[in-house]
């Protein structure tokens, strides 16, 4: 918002905003034009000169100047209109993204003075200054402070403002859909395409959320529906592996049948867009609540899995990539949250040029490449600017540099501002929109505040993504809004999924520990299992549960989605030392094994198939006695056990980062079964990082297995994989540290302090590209387990480097002048380089390898991951490994030129089977 500096002689006089520096820009096409033709920039109205003249204001400008009062400036002015004799009615509450004490004045005001027309009010600037001049009497003092501590937060900088949006011109194969989407809107009313551009309440569906509509025209509006692992909160569905999941699959092809095979699921359901998949997060956090929906913390594996799980969504449904960016914590990820009395804004994640293009905006670079329909911007800011009116990244990154033709939908109450937001690239505003509605839209368009084309783009953006991808007749008719009510179950399910959704589950494991081979089992006599993730949740129901009694996600308003009731005594584990969910968010999930993390990303099963269930069915084959317990945390071992198996997670959830990367009850049940049991095998489902050092070296530890979570499967994938029907093939999509404090400043999110970062707390982003494995290299910290790696039930051999440089293709520092298509500068994805090596598989069982190519960019990170393939091997046999380069995968951002530049000189080669494991050198030179 301003915060004021003071006021002479009845000029109000504020500091600018430091989230929306283009309101000091010169005047421009955005400015509000008042019915009488005034126009006004927004830094015009701290300017005026009361003076006795009643000024006729529309009622959007006058909310906009409300809104730019500090909240101790609200309300005191609020309470020097009562001693004036005004009521302001007592609104002590939020409403529209006020401040509560904005609202009274803003309340108070207009029913002082009320005009006979709808639009418009008579504000005298006289009773208006002498309100501000009342309250600067109150706040001065403070607020000078305040000031000079401000300018200290200026010091972190602002985010570039970029106009005008760049218009949808039907780029690459969008050309149809766009000549098509174009014709439509030109014959809706300005009315009409306001309506399309925010969410309404559906009557007749379940939908997350539902857009307008244009009946006359046969426009029957859209459903977007929850979430990257599955159709949420309706019956008749799969839940698959996570994001996190694939990540560790690291499989390209199985990110696009994953794909293929959900994104039916949401068609026949009715929804026309997935609200997926995820890369932001990206994962810079160790703890970051919602790591667990994206693939990876390195950008390249992310982008490289994003890329084939949006062309398998899209021959469905739109898919719609998220959040867009920096959406790198959940603490304070979002307003309001009441602080001394008041209410601060939402984390800045301040980025440097050059680390948003080269890790954060990269994956998203991919997505765009890949024909992604839908973008969200997400709640954080960016720069000290809200993701949903950032110009620089709406209208700069993404549809300027990445020619991005979708539109862009904010995520749920992410918008803070009417036409600011409409300005800076937002096209759909969900669930709804108090700044949109009733033609707010279509009047700022009449009155000069926003271009008509600007509202042309925003429904032609929508309009083309539908006829595009997701043009149905009849949106959500597959989810009843109610599964309480007596409904016609619509059946989404193609039993030709059930392979998928296995070998997803299966390839997402990864195997860290197999000392002396003591996988896979093999047919044990006595086969003792523990641990309170082994069994399945107690209840799957459409109950509109408490709090306290987990759902399984069909709750739209899911929490978390794996179980019932948790035993109080547990609470001080789940929730560290507060049993209040809200301080700390869940640790532990004890009452079921974990398929999905929480929150708008969970999943609803269909089943769950969970690891006891699948143990019984093999010792059912293999006459093995199974004993258990699952509800002790030092349990009673027979001492005559051929294997003992502990099973623990690691829960996330959206709304909270988690509370720790290792958690005490777990450990401490862990250490309990391994001292009784010299062959104990953990079984971890983590929803991200989960450390293990407290006891992976006790030697009656033998094997260690990162589970991640891989949905209704879980247990039969666990069983191929222990009894040895399949080689574990999974790798880790990020680092496993020996010491929580070996993540840095990268551990925990940004907590606020002091009195500006309070209001407006501050993540800066100091460490550049320098997280996970790159910052571990950089720093000379051992992990305990490396990113890229994991065990398999055989080895491997790496020969034969071949290193070339295309012959003919451009290589001067930047690339050749080109037009922007979609996913960018065309020459960003020639290939300029190929890497070549073979593999054999030296073991006894065919098993998957997965090689991995990192570079050592001149000027840049020791090691960067630049490819990756994944091959089924038999023994005794070898395949060939083929890594083609990119421009943009040899290329550095140079922010002087603003373009990617091919560094000239040697770049490093290293070909192995994880970022430390290498097995081949060699150079590159350009």
């Amino acid at each position: 918002m301003f915060s004021r500096s003071g006021v002479q002689n009845a000029e109000v006089s504020l500091i600018p905003s430091v989230e929306s520096p283009q309101f000091n820009a010169p005047y421009s096409s955005t400015d509000f034009v008042e019915p009488t033709g005034n126009r006004f920039r927004p830094r015009d109205l701290f300017t005026m000169q009361a003076n006795p003249t009643n000024v006729t204001l529309s009622r959007s400008f006058f909310t906009f100047l409300v809104r730019s009062m500090p909240p101790s400036s609200c309300s005191t002015i609020a309470e020097n209109l009562q001693s004036l004799g005004r009521n302001t009615g007592g609104m002590g509450l939020t409403h529209g993204g006020f401040w509560s004490g904005q609202w009274d004045v803003l309340f108070t005001v207009k029913e002082i003075f009320r005009s006979e027309f709808e639009n418009t009010m008579k504000v005298s600037l006289t009773l208006y200054a002498a309100a501000l001049q009342l309250a600067d009497a109150a706040v001065v003092q403070k607020r000078t402070v305040d000031v000079a501590e401000l300018e200290h937060f200026w010091s972190y900088g602002r985010s570039e403002p970029v106009y005008p949006t760049p218009e949808t011109s039907g780029l690459g194969d969008w050309e149809e859909a766009f000549t098509k989407a174009k014709s439509l809107v030109a014959q809706m009313t300005d009315d009409e395409k306001n309506n399309i551009t925010y969410g309404h309440t559906s009557t007749t569906n379940g939908c997350s959320g539902m857009t307008g509509s244009v009946p006359r025209l046969g426009y029957p509006g859209m459903c977007l529906q929850d979430a990257a692992s599955g159709v949420r909160g309706t019956d008749m569905v799969n839940a698959y592996a996570s994001g996190l999941h694939i990540g560790a699959s690291w499989n390209r092809d199985l990110a696009y049948e994953h794909a293929h095979y959900m994104g039916a699921e949401f068609k026949r359901k009715g929804a026309n867009v997935a609200l997926g998949p995820v890369v932001g997060p990206l994962g810079r956090m160790a703890r970051g609540g919602r790591n667990w929906e994206g693939y990876s913390n390195d950008p390249y594996l992310s982008g490289s899995l994003v890329q084939n799980t949006i062309r398998g969504l899209q021959e469905s449904v739109i898919a719609c990539v998220k959040h867009f960016i920096g959406n790198e914590q959940e603490t304070n990820r979002n307003t309001p949250q009441l602080l001394d009395n008041s209410y601060n804004q939402s984390v800045s994640s301040n980025i440097d040029d050059k680390t948003i293009h080269e890790l954060y905006l990269w994956p998203f670079h991919d997505a765009v490449k890949a024909g992604a329909g839908a973008v969200m911007c997400s709640y954080n800011r960016i720069n000290n600017s809200y993701g949903c009116q950032n110009s620089k990244t709406l209208n700069g990154l993404l549809k300027g540099e990445l020619g991005f033709q979708g539109f862009v939908v904010s995520d749920w109450n992410a918008q803070h501002t009417g036409i600011a937001s409409a300005a800076a690239g937002l096209d759909l505003v969900m669930p709804d929109s108090v700044y949109w509605e009733n033609g707010n839209l279509s009047l700022a368009v009449r009155n000069g505040s926003l271009s008509s084309t600007r509202l042309d783009d925003m429904a032609t953006r929508i309009v083309a993504a539908w006829y595009k991808y997701a043009e149905l007749e009849d949106p959500g008719f597959g989810m009843p809004i109610s599964l309480l009510e007596p409904h016609v179950p619509v059946d989404a399910r193609d039993p030709a999924s059930k392979t998928t959704i296995l070998q997803g589950a299966i390839e997402g494991h990864v195997l860290v520990k197999n000392t002396g081979n003591a996988l896979p089992l093999k047919e044990p006599k006595i086969l003792s299992l523990f641990g309170y993730d082994a069994i399945a949740a107690q209840r799957n129901t459409m109950d509109d549960l408490s709090w306290s009694l987990w759902t399984m996600g069909l709750d739209n308003a899911l929490t978390y989605p794996n179980g019932t009731a948790v035993d109080p005594s547990h609470l001080k584990y789940l929730f560290l030392s507060s049993t209040n969910p809200s301080e700390n968010g869940p640790g532990v999930a004890l009452n079921g094994t974990m398929i999905s993390g929480g929150g708008s990303g969970s999943s609803t099963p269909s089943y769950i198939d969970a690891p006891f269930d699948a143990f019984q069915r093999q010792a059912y084959e293999d006459n093995t006695f199974l004993a258990w317990d699952f509800a002790s945390q030092s349990p009673v071992v027979n001492p005559a056990s051929d294997a003992c198996l502990v099973f623990i997670n690691e829960a996330a959830a959206e709304g909270w980062d988690r509370p720790y990367v290792a958690d005490p009850y777990s450990d401490t049940l862990v250490e309990n079964v391994a001292s009784q049991c010299n062959n104990t095998m953990v079984i971890i489902h983590n929803a991200g990082i989960r450390l293990v050092d407290r006891w992976v070296e006790n030697p009656n530890i033998t094997a260690v297995i990162y589970g991640h979570l891989p949905g209704q499967d879980s247990g039969r994938a666990l069983v191929e994989i222990m009894y040895g029907k399949q080689s574990p093939s999974g790798r880790l999509p990020y680092t496993v540290a020996k010491n929580a404090s070996d993540y840095g400043a990268l551990l925990n999110p940004v907590v606020p302090s002091g009195t500006m970062d309070l209001y407006y707390p501050q993540d800066n982003f100091t460490e550049g590209v320098y997280i996970d494995y790159k910052s571990f290299e950089q720093k000379n910290i051992t992990p305990r387990y490396e990113f890229g790696y994991g065990l398999t039930y055989s080895t491997f051999d790496y020969s034969g480097l071949k290193i070339s440089v295309h012959s003919g293709v451009n290589t001067d520092y930047l690339p050749p002048n080109s037009t922007i298509e979609e996913g960018g500068i065309s020459a960003l994805w020639d290939v300029v380089a190929t890497v070549t090596c073979s593999v054999s598989n030296t073991g006894s069982v065919a098993a998957a390898e997965v090689a991995q190519l990192y570079l050592g960019i001149p000027g840049g990170p020791a090691k960067v991951l630049r490819g990756f393939e994944k091959k089924l091997i038999q023994p005794g046999k070898h395949t060939k490994v083929q890594f083609d380069l990119t421009r943009r995968d040899l290329s550095s951002w140079d922010v002087v030129n603003q373009a990617w530049g091919l560094q000239k000189g040697d770049y490093s080669v290293y070909v192995g089977k994880s970022v430390l494991d290498t097995q081949l050198t060699g150079t590159l030179t350009i």
